[in-house]
């Protein structure tokens, strides 16, 4: 279901009351950083703008995300590479477009979502931009960004594809919902789209759910998303978190929750990660998911309220976000039952204080968003494992948590709640 970021959704309510500064438990403070090769962190900086976020990094390096232009007043997906620094990807014609979720594949395949320049005639707002455009799913290769189609509906979005050419997100169909909490009017759908060019394929909700959406897929062709009640783009709306296998939709649980459960992730071994609300839907916390042990909850950073992951390699290793009642939020980094504050781990003496986690490579390389207080910007990050290749000493903050101003708050709340509304919608009865 995403973005992301600069966004995916607008009717979040920001929370204004500032949180107390949290003293470092020896926990954060040390990061458990036994065996970790300390990271170093690079700025990538933006496209003019104030802002932007890394959501995605592939095995080649390559980091996608989505960035503001001058004025911070529209954002568009980005390509980073080492050798080119960030490239604009441009948009179906109208102003925006987000790479929002983690983009694994490398063969050179990025997906996401895009304003055109025609007005949605139903003003559903389906990708958060706000612009009143109609928004489609893109995938982009080779410098060329092309449309996919939807399943009979005026908007789209597309989230990942695998290096077998598939690109999953979720399509609206032609079906007005009357049962519909607007302002969406029509119900939208899980799809795949390809490999075959202009081929497009249904994945069915799970039993009893009207409206469904894919957020990631494997090279096996597993598919994972949520699924729930027709209304605005988000996980607010997913009562379901999803694997699909051969077309068909299983309900991988939930942490008590009722909403807000969505997998977010899964890698070729099958394991799935997401996040689900806990018992009375107050927050939610990141969860990893296998065959033989279920749904395991993840839990928070030690003085944490709620998590969400978004991000896992083949290795296990979970990347995401830990936020405190505030919406003061630092990355973590989860592996063998533990999790660290990413800011513990990276080098000494960099400015950024890493906000959250958006992707994981299989080389531990990790990109997200961070907070420079010295400027006051928001810009996205890379995050490389030093392995011998210079020694440093880990604990840039030494595990002080930061208060976020906040529209970094808002910013992040965007991002981790992808729907999430404080007065949100409500399953049905």
């Amino acid at each position: 279901m995403k973005s992301r970021i600069l966004t995916y959704i607008t009717a979040m309510t920001i929370l204004a009351v500032l949180a107390a500064p949290i003293q470092p438990t020896a926990q954060d403070r040390q990061g458990h950083n036994k065996g970790h090769a300390p990271y170093t962190v690079t700025n990538l900086g933006e496209l003019g703008g104030t802002s932007s976020s890394a959501n995605g990094i592939n095995n080649e390096g390559w980091v996608t995300g989505q960035a503001n232009l001058p004025g911070d007043q529209t954002g568009v997906a980005f390509l980073w590479q080492e050798r080119t620094g960030m490239t604009d990807l441009g948009t179906l014609g109208g102003p925006n477009s987000a790479v929002g979720w983690p983009i694994k594949d490398d063969i050179g395949l990025i997906a996401g979502s895009s304003d055109t320049s025609n007005a949605d005639p139903l003003n559903e707002n389906f990708c958060g931009f706000g612009t009143g455009l109609i928004c489609l799913g893109f995938v982009w290769q080779e410098g060329t960004m092309a449309p996919l189609p939807t399943l009979g509906g005026n908007n789209g979005s597309a989230a990942a594809a695998n290096n077998r050419g598939q690109v999953v997100g979720w399509a609206e169909s032609s079906t007005q919902d009357p049962s519909c909490i607007a302002p969406q009017v029509l119900d939208w759908e899980a799809v795949v789209w390809g490999p075959k060019l202009g081929e497009i394929h249904e994945l069915p909700p799970f039993s009893g759910d009207t409206i469904a959406g894919a957020v990631a897929v494997n090279d096996r062709g597993q598919v994972v998303g949520g699924s729930g009640f027709c209304g605005p783009v988000g996980s607010a709306v997913s009562a379901h978190a999803v694997l699909w296998q051969n077309g068909s939709p299983s309900d991988l649980g939930n942490l008590g929750g009722a909403i807000n459960n969505i997998a977010t992730g899964i890698n070729s071994q099958g394991k799935i990660i997401g996040f689900s609300d806990l018992a009375g839907d107050a927050t939610e916390h990141a969860f990893l998911w296998t065959k033989h042990n279920g749904m395991q909850d993840l839990g928070t950073l030690s003085g944490d309220f709620s998590s969400s992951a978004f991000g896992i390699n083949e290795e296990g290793q979970v990347i995401g976000v830990s936020c405190d009642a505030s919406g003061n939020c630092r990355a973590f980094l989860w592996e063998n039952g533990v999790m660290a504050d990413l800011n513990t781990l990276v080098c000494a003496g960099t400015p950024l204080y890493l906000t959250y986690g958006g992707d994981i490579n299989d080389s531990g390389e990790i990109a997200g968003g961070a907070y420079d207080p010295n400027t006051g910007d928001a810009p996205a990050f890379l995050a490389v494992p030093s392995h011998g290749k210079g020694h440093c000493e880990a604990g840039s903050s030494g595990g002080q948590k930061v208060i976020l101003p906040e529209n970094v708050r808002e910013k992040l709340q965007q991002r981790r709640g992808f729907g999430r509304m404080a007065a949100g919608p409500t399953k049905p009865q």
